[in-house]
């Protein structure tokens, strides 16, 4: 019987494989309760192209004076901010890695305000 993190990640295991066959860069996402993570990764692997997470003080600052990061208005800010930043590394188009966690809530906030903010996948 898996537990519930190593069927997580079983499932994004399996992800990478298929977008590492693609070669397009991936923008993989991670999520703990208090923060959320993204990250625009080249098509070979190598290197982490543009990166945001709700540590920076500059989110923090945009979020308020709590500066909670384990809600859906922070993924937004998050998923707006690294497709400026990979839009800025001359990357438009990306493979969306959720990392094994379901498409709902905050994953689903950041694809859509990287949507928004111009990124394709």
């Amino acid at each position: 019987m898996l537990t519930k993190k190593e069927q997580r990640l079983r499932r994004a295991r399996q992800t990478r494989i298929r977008i590492a066959s693609q070669g397009v860069a991936r923008l993989s996402v991670n999520r703990t309760n208090l923060h959320i993570y993204a990250s625009v990764i080249s098509g070979d692997g190598s290197r982490v192209l543009a990166s945001a997470s709700t540590l920076e003080a500059d989110v923090r600052k945009e979020l308020g004076a709590c500066g909670k990061g384990g809600n859906a208005a922070a993924a937004a800010v998050i998923g707006k901010r690294i497709a400026e930043k990979a839009k800025a590394a001359g990357v438009e188009k990306v493979a969306f890695d959720r990392s094994g966690f379901a498409y709902h809530g905050r994953v689903k906030a950041l694809a859509d305000a990287a949507r928004e903010a111009g990124l394709q996948f």
